[in-house]
């Protein structure tokens, strides 16, 4: 698939998300051109899901001690074997879904400020008034938007 955002390539990383994960996969494959789905020993069918969705899967190995920032890491390294060409990376936990407009709007503010590395945007709680602990998290996530 071509797309005006072919630089940029998304690691996805989860177990077990089920729905969550179809949402976050499926507002990916139809805006960038490579997506990897890093797997840490589902058992619900991710693993199928991603395939079906034409995502490239890596699924870790579970004797080597797991960590969120492992599976980033080596979800990285396979994106750039992918695409060796790649400008930009947008990581992602497969609970999250991007809103559509996030990936332009990011590539373009990141192609106007060469000096810039890392950008990142408001997450939200998708079902914020559903109990106290997802208000609370939408609440702590709601961080001043700026230079950090």
């Amino acid at each position: 698939m071509s797309t005006q955002l072919e630089a940029v390539g998304v690691v996805v990383i989860g177990r077990n998300e089920g729905q969550r994960l179809e949402r976050c996969l499926r507002a990916l494959v139809a805006r960038v051109d490579t997506v990897v789905y890093v797997d840490s020993g589902s058992t619900d069918g991710s693993v199928q899901l991603a395939h079906q969705l034409g995502v490239h899967v890596l699924a870790l190995d579970l004797s080597i001690p797991f960590t969120a920032a492992r599976a980033r890491n080596e979800g990285f390294a396979r994106l750039h074997q992918l695409q060796p060409g790649l400008n930009m990376v947008q990581f992602v936990d497969g609970d999250c879904e991007i809103d559509p407009q996030w990936l332009p709007t990011a590539h373009a503010f990141l192609q106007r400020h060469a000096q810039v590395a890392v950008v990142c945007g408001r997450r939200r709680e998708r079902f914020a008034q559903q109990s106290v602990y997802n208000q609370l998290c939408d609440l702590e996530w709601d961080t001043p938007v700026g230079q950090a």
